[in-house]
């Protein structure tokens, strides 16, 4: 825990930014730290997780691989064609991370409480060495979670919790996810045994097959299999699951799984040329293949295909589920919402290229940690 300090001044932060000529630039920059307001707090941060959702900002359609050393920062080109997707941030320098835990070194005359405490914190801007935020936007941690737990309490267990919240509130009562084996799948593993709720987990490897299994899934289904099709039907028929969220986005994927959903209803009882009635929906909320997503329609005309991101989310569901989720995580902060890690790094380590291509691989057990105290 770092000790209060009222002589920060100066910071590093990691920041991204894409040009109008489609360049690429990371760079940790060094920036002063604003004088916090009145209720606001100075958090030195000393853990901050990569989530897939961090990555976009870092690199938006870069292949790490493609990324080159330019004096201290890294550079890389961005497609042509994927250009117009990155309108609204051009030629703006984007600082990254969306959540991480710390020590309130500082703070204005409305929050000066919250001096010393550690807290996590929700609002961007986490991979640096201090981040002043507002003292509402902060939740203290509990003594016997250290700041590495308290560090990702946030993004990845709200969007599980959501996605349970989604399905009661949508009137499905099972659910399918894709990429299952990641820290928020295992997340979801762990609520859907507490909670009772059907779970189809959609895995790529035997390996994440085998750690869902030993987590406690009854519903594990590898992708690469060539019966794929027919375990996955099987599965959505015994869990009775109308309702996934897929974290791949592009390729076959969901339409397969619309189309598992509708070979496992019941047969109908009269022909129609319009499928079943029993509405099918897949929810699309991570983009880890970057292709088109292709819906080859074989399940009737009552389905839907969206997008779901947790915080418009969490504004449709309403205060009171958002309450209710915040505070199972904090409650269950060392035991469902756990996270591990790989690895922990120091700022400067993220723009190292043979690290950067590690954890941006986006697979499962190369989840990395940021401790900016570590190298500051």
């Amino acid at each position: 825990m770092r000790s209060p300090d009222a002589t920060i001044t100066r910071g590093r932060s990691v920041r991204s930014t894409i040009s109008s000529t489609g360049e690429l630039r990371l760079e940790l920059a060094e920036r002063d730290v604003p004088e916090p307001g009145a209720s606001e707090v100075v958090v030195a941060v000393e853990a901050s997780p990569i989530n897939p959702s961090d990555l976009g900002v870092l690199l938006g359609a870069v292949a790490p691989g493609t990324l080159r050393p330019d004096g201290r920062d890294l550079v890389g080109t961005v497609p042509e064609a994927a250009l117009p997707l990155y309108r609204d941030r051009l030629d703006t320098p984007l600082p990254v991370g969306n959540e991480g835990a710390g020590t309130v070194v500082g703070a204005g005359p409305e929050a000066a409480a919250l001096i010393g405490r550690r807290v996590a914190v929700l609002g961007g801007s986490m991979w640096a060495d201090y981040r002043v935020v507002d003292a509402a936007a902060v939740v203290e941690l509990p003594d016997d979670v250290s700041t590495a737990e308290g560090a990702a309490l946030f993004v990845n267990p709200l969007t599980a919790l959501s996605m349970v919240e989604t399905m009661r509130a949508e009137g499905h009562s099972a659910l399918v996810h894709t990429a299952a084996a990641s820290n928020l799948g295992q997340m979801l593993v762990r609520i859907c045994a507490a909670d009772g709720i059907g779970l189809v987990n959609i895995v790529r490897r035997a390996e994440q097959a085998r750690l869902l299994r030993d987590l406690g899934a009854v519903h594990v289904v590898d992708s690469a299999q060539p019966d794929f099709a027919d375990r996955l039907t099987e599965a959505i028929r015994e869990t009775g699951a109308t309702l996934a969220f897929d974290a791949i986005g592009g390729g076959s994927l969901a339409g397969e799984i619309l189309t598992a959903m509708e070979r496992a209803q019941p047969p109908l009882t009269s022909y129609t040329p319009y499928g079943t009635t029993v509405h099918k929906q897949v929810y699309i909320y991570g983009s880890l293949d970057f292709s088109p997503t292709v819906i080859d329609r074989k399940f009737g005309l009552t389905w839907s295909v969206g997008g779901y991101l947790v915080t418009t989310a969490l504004g449709r569901l309403g205060g009171e589920a958002a309450g209710r989720m915040r505070a199972r995580v904090l409650a269950e902060a060392k035991t469902t919402f756990a996270s591990g890690y790989a690895q922990t790094i120091g700022l400067r380590d993220v723009l190292e290229p043979e690290v950067l291509a590690v954890f941006a691989r986006r697979s499962t057990g190369t989840k990395y940690l940021i401790d900016p105290s570590s190298d500051r």
